[in-house]
């Protein structure tokens, strides 16, 4: 069974997130979503609301598995027993940014494989910070959610 991981803050989860997912069940028997808490950023929701949201998305796939991480990428691969490791990308930014990591990633893990999924034209401006701010600001952002993230986020309104 090939199994792959995709990794990220996700605060919170976009559609740009569900097209990666999307094209990794066309590549992968399962797909692990790890909802990272990266201590360097400050989140909107928490750990668990965000990996609550994935789930909505996801609650008709079961080879989407959420789970909520807080350690070293190469050791998450390693506890689920998959060198591959997914990353969606949507500019120069993002793949400079993730080349860097993938060489600080392989020089603890030689058979860590990391996948680049370049996004969609039409996604290449969604990201989580255009929601948050949609949100702040209350401006639309129904276009960037999946409709499960869109109505949790307005079932727990929250004062941003």
């Amino acid at each position: 069974m090939r199994k792959c991981v995709f990794a990220g803050t996700f605060d919170p989860f976009t559609v740009g997130h569900a097209d990666t997912v999307k094209k990794c069940l066309a590549l992968f028997d399962e797909v692990v979503i790890a909802v990272a808490e990266n201590r360097k950023k400050a989140c909107m929701f928490s750990a668990e609301e965000r990996a609550e949201m994935i789930r909505a998305v996801y609650c008709d796939e079961p080879r989407v598995r959420v789970r909520i991480w807080d350690g070293v990428i190469v050791e998450l691969l390693k506890e689920e027993n998959t060198p591959f490791y997914v990353r969606g990308i949507r500019n120069t930014t993002d793949f400079d940014y993730e080349t860097a990591d993938f060489y600080a990633s392989r020089d603890l893990d030689k058979d860590f494989i990391e996948i680049y999924i370049p996004a969609e034209q039409h996604l290449l401006h969604v990201s989580s910070t255009l929601v948050k701010n949609a949100i702040v600001f209350s401006t639309p952002y129904a276009d960037y959610v999946p409709e499960a993230v869109y109505r949790l986020i307005n079932r727990n309104k929250r004062d941003v």
